[in-house]
């Protein structure tokens, strides 16, 4: 069963450039602001720092369309001179709306469900009128994930329904961020539709600049309706992870990010090499493809969505991994690029998380 959702390359630029090109791009696919169900905001800390006209933006453009809305920090964006990218993913008619509890700020309840995926607003440790556990790591680990637990609530799920987890978090947490482990072995996993365990995808992204001031962690997460399983091309790592590489519902395939680790010794290799690092990177993704049935030659037109965190040091050749990216994937994927404070493997220059689609005869 194919897929009808669309997911569109980032815009960025300034605050009404970016929110104007993303919605122009929209139209450019034959929709408009009443299909779309989901909106990440990836902003610098000078958008953070006026955020007031980045929600006055978001609020025009949408006119009306109450959605889910992923706020993310960045240390920058690729394009010089931006402060701000818009991700839009839309589905005919819009889906169906859940509302939790009323946005207030970042602490915001809006959901919505539309081809079998339930897409949820970013999750901060902040409980709507101050930080919650304060200085705790584990603690505000644990507080996003009993929220998102909240909000799937509201739409009847559970956190078994989690196929894809992002979090973000600061430099000065990275030697706590082991700690995670704990809330999530205890509150995440379930049995996948083939009766074996499953976990959701999940992607580490470091990132100096939190959304809410305080914040030790920040949380996007994705779900589903409908049963799943994990895909995994054998790698024995994942069997003791809280995650896993890939999750199908059999229309998505939704995928942890990637990076160039080796997944049999788990050490980083290619260090400060980035053409090295991006076609290892892909040709893991591309094992993950082929265990899901989703193709055996290049390009993989199926992958939808590839978000790309690159840190600092990766920003100048960044342009020049672009020709083994169409090698893998061909041109079809929406791209949203972005630049990251670090990533939790310190030898990483980039982490990429995909997503792919089943056609009808997949």
């Amino acid at each position: 069963m194919s897929s009808s959702t669309t997911r569109l390359s980032a815009v960025a630029g300034g605050v009404a450039e970016a929110y104007a090109g993303a919605f122009a791009a929209l139209a450019d696919a034959g929709l408009g602001p009443s299909d779309v169900v989901y909106v990440v905001e990836y902003a610098t800390g000078a958008a953070l720092d006026g955020y007031a006209e980045v929600a006055a933006a978001r609020e025009a453009a949408l006119a009306g369309q109450r959605v889910p809305v992923a706020t993310v920090g960045v240390e920058a964006l690729p394009e010089e001179g931006a402060t701000l990218a818009v991700e839009l993913t839309a589905f005919p008619g819009g889906g169906t709306l859940v509302e939790a509890h009323p946005d207030h700020g970042f602490h915001r309840g809006t959901v919505r469900i539309a081809d079998d995926i339930v897409y949820l607003p970013s999750v901060h440790p902040h409980d709507g009128t101050a930080i919650v556990h304060a200085d705790d790591f584990r603690e505000q680990y644990r507080h996003t994930l009993e929220k998102t637990g909240e909000l799937l609530k509201a739409a009847g799920l559970g956190l078994d329904a989690l196929v894809q987890t992002t979090d973000y978090t600061a430099r000065a947490t990275r030697a706590q961020y082991p700690r995670c482990g704990r809330p999530r072995k205890e509150l995440l996993g379930g049995t996948g539709s083939d009766g074996k365990p499953v976990h959701p995808g999940a992607a580490g992204i470091v990132i100096d600049q939190a959304v809410v001031p305080g914040a030790m962690v920040s949380l996007d997460a994705i779900a589903t309706t409908t049963p799943f399983k994990a895909v995994n091309p054998g790698w024995k790592r994942y069997a003791t992870l809280t995650y896993k590489p890939g999750l199908s519902n059999g229309r998505t395939l939704f995928m942890s990010g990637f990076g160039s680790l080796e997944p049999a010794t788990q050490k980083a290799i290619f260090e400060g090499d980035l053409l090295a690092q991006a076609e290892y990177t892909y040709a893991s993704i591309a094992a993950v493809l082929r265990e899901a049935g989703l193709g055996e030659d290049l390009p993989y037109g199926s992958v939808t969505r590839l978000v790309e965190y690159i840190t600092p040091d990766a920003v100048e050749r960044y342009p020049e991994i672009a020709e083994i990216r169409r090698k893998y994937f061909g041109d079809s994927p929406a791209l949203t690029s972005v630049v990251c404070s670090a990533l939790l493997r310190p030898e990483f220059l980039i982490e990429v998380v995909p997503t792919a689609v089943f056609g009808d005869g997949a």
